[in-house]
């Protein structure tokens, strides 16, 4: 007879050989930095259905080829929206009510999309690319209320909610307290569902602070029968020391919203210096997606305006004296073109290949225009990233970075980074050592943006917030 003991020791070994082919399946899913399109950027959270399979058309015809895969739906595709008379625009920041089914799942809206998310995710999947959604922790207040049933148990909302879990910027749901009976339930119901339209992608947002419902999502993709990519958000107050909790998922948010200005810029450069080094294969910190091409689709500038910022607009709506006419949306300022200049792009796109940050193109897709397409599908750019390796920091010194990516496989070979922090140009002279080089070996280097061949003791100039990428080999 086989004692408890051995039975248990049995079941051990068991629960170890199976977390570890779990662990094996999320490497497969992101072997290297997964690349895509999500809208947020573009339309906040008030993407439509038209636009919606307008962006997905382009992203197959513009970026597939170049290894683009997975496309991402942000939040709101739940909304009911109240929305400004005659226009698709929203009149409000966040929906007043929410579409779920019978057992407080969420459905697609009839607002935005009034023939379901079906026929996208269909169209997504025969263009040969991925689908992915944007989900808020936890569950929707309104199945709470109504004490909806968890599918498949004896348990209801009610029983699983905990009511003092709450989101600061988004009111939709209320955290899920997994000590109860059903939790973990209705996460595996809420995933099952996705699974079942053919999502491959899974934002989880608001969760990065809470490890517990980080490995409630884990175990319901694990144990739903289909590959799930997991990216985990927001994670601008992530403690690194958390970082066992954060392996469960593929991508892990490092930064608060990332914009087209040089304070997004100085967040990444922050984030790398703190995460470097802690990605491997399945797992990669994420500097939230690239600001290029059109933002804000869905937040035209109000007329009666004039010269007040977004932040004088807050404050009058916290005095209770705005216009009722004047909707504060999602995201940042107006309907515009991408506000980085031309160094800061280089600059922007340089960081994201260096530090293997997944490539989550941000802005609207049809009207692209030729320059950031360019720099999205530049084969330097792109292998440097799909490298899988976060490059460290070489040297600093008066606003001077020298980022060094070495090439996996490879002896002598990677690429360089050397970045001006600063508000001025600059012109620098840097010795192999301070490249993070070899000083006794010879190598040859190619400038990636200028196209020209130069050498480890060549004089850098480079513009305010720009770059030099090197190829060296």
């Amino acid at each position: 007879m086989v004692s408890i003991t051995k039975i248990g020791m049995y079941l051990c070994v068991l629960s170890v050989m199976l977390s570890c082919q779990s662990v094996q399946t999320e490497k497969i899913l992101a072997e290297k930095p997964p690349m895509g399109w999500n809208s947020f950027m573009s339309y906040g959270v008030y993407l439509h259905e038209q636009a919606a399979m307008e962006n997905l058309e382009a992203m197959a015809e513009k970026l597939k080829s170049y290894g683009y895969e997975y496309y991402v739906i942000d939040n709101g595709w739940f909304g009911e929206y109240v929305l400004q008379p005659g226009t698709m625009y929203p009149a409000e920041k966040h929906a007043s009510d929410v579409r779920i089914n019978e057992y407080g799942l969420l459905q697609p809206s009839e607002c935005y999309f009034p023939n379901g998310m079906q026929p996208i995710i269909d169209r997504c999947h025969e263009l040969g690319l991925k689908f992915g959604v944007h989900l808020m922790r936890g569950i929707p207040r309104k199945a709470v209320k109504q004490n909806l049933p968890i599918q498949g148990t004896p348990y209801h909302a009610q029983d699983i909610a905990d009511i003092n879990s709450i989101c600061a910027w988004c009111d939709y749901n209320y955290g899920v307290d997994m000590s109860k009976p059903g939790a973990q339930e209705f996460y595996n119901s809420l995933v099952n569902q996705l699974a079942s339209w053919g999502v491959d992608f899974i934002k989880a947002d608001d969760i990065v602070p809470f490890p517990e419902e980080v490995v409630a999502m884990a175990k319901a993709i694990e144990q739903c029968g289909r590959p799930i990519m997991l990216s985990l958000s927001p994670g601008g107050n992530a403690p690194i020391e958390n970082i066992a909790s954060y392996r469960y998922g593929n991508m892990l948010r490092v930064t608060a919203d990332i914009w087209d200005d040089k304070h997004g810029i100085d967040q990444c450069f922050d984030a790398w210096k703190k995460w470097q080094g802690t990605e491997q294969s399945g797992f990669y910190p994420d500097m939230d997606m690239i600001p290029f091409g059109q933002l804000q689709l869905m937040s035209p500038k109000p007329a009666n305006l004039g010269n007040r910022s977004k932040a004088d607009l807050q404050a009058q709506a916290k005095a209770g004296t705005l216009e009722d006419d004047i909707a504060l949306l999602a995201g940042k300022g107006w309907h515009r073109q991408c506000e980085f200049t031309e160094p800061q792009m280089l600059s922007f796109i340089t960081l994201r290949a260096l530090s293997a940050s997944p490539l989550m193109m941000g802005g609207d897709l049809p009207s692209l225009d030729d320059y950031s397409l360019s720099l999205l599908t530049n084969a330097d750019m792109l292998a440097c990233n799909q490298n899988s390796v976060m490059g460290h920091l070489a040297y600093e010194s008066g606003g001077i970075e020298v980022w060094n990516t070495p090439e996996q496989g490879a002896v002598n070979a990677g690429w360089l980074g050397v970045f001006n922090r600063t508000d001025s140009p600059q012109s620098v002279s840097l010795t192999p050592e301070q490249l993070g080089l070899d000083a006794k070996q010879t190598y040859k280097m190619r400038d990636v943006w200028n196209i020209h061949t130069i050498s480890a003791s060549t004089d850098y100039k480079i513009p305010a917030d720009g770059v030099v990428f090197i190829r060296y080999e």
